[in-house]
Order: structure tokens, then C-alpha cells, then sequence
């Protein structure tokens, strides 16, 4: 009887624990935004989740959008048209926003 009484107490520690931890959803976009959220740290628009600073390091930024043009050339023809316009959106953005920090494109 103490068996099916810890049984589901250990099912609700398992659930708190699923409930603190967030696992995104299994989608192409989970895989573009583990590249596209440090590149924007990387390029000091957004401020690290350690620190809170604000810091720019321009060579891993540019890595990090050199995947992410990667993954579309590699994904070419097979994501659906969602998936496709939130990869070149994110593009968009993270180059326009490494040239004008790279001092190449003036605004």
C-alpha cells in the first residue's frame, strides 16, 4: 500500500519539474531561434541572460548567421512557406543589423 501511495506523489514532482523547465515545441523554428537569439546577444541588441549587459562580438554573430544561411540553403525546397518566411525574416534582420553595426551600412 505505501507503494501506490508514493506513486503518485513522485507523478506530481515529475509534473512541477515539466512545469519549471520550458521545452519548446518540436518545430523548424525551435532550431532557427537556438542560432537567432544569441546572435542578437552577440550583436548587443539584446542583453545576456547571465550578466544583463549588453556586449557585441561581431565574429559570432556573423558565424551564427552563416548557419542560419546554411540551414536554408540546406533546407531548400523542403520547409513549408511559414517555415520559410520566418527563416528569411530572420535573416533580414540579423544582416541588416550586423551591417550597421559593422559600420558597412550607414542609415
Amino acid at each position: 500500500m505505501a507503494a501506490d501511495e508514493t506513486r503518485p506523489k513522485a507523478n506530481a514532482e515529475n509534473e512541477d519539474r515539466e512545469e519549471k523547465s520550458f521545452l519548446p515545441p518540436l518545430e523548424f523554428s525551435s532550431i532557427v531561434i537556438l542560432l537567432y537569439f544569441p546572435a542578437l546577444i552577440q550583436l548587443g541588441i539584446m542583453e545576456e541572460p547571465g550578466s544583463g549587459e549588453k556586449r557585441e562580438d561581431l565574429t559570432l554573430a556573423k558565424r551564427n548567421i552563416d548557419l542560419l544561411d546554411l540551414l536554408k540553403d540546406k533546407t531548400k525546397g523542403n520547409l513549408d512557406e511559414e517555415e520559410e518566411k520566418f527563416l528569411a525574416g530572420v535573416l533580414d534582420q540579423l544582416k541588416m543589423a550586423y551591417l550597421q553595426k559593422a559600420d558597412i551600412l550607414k542609415m
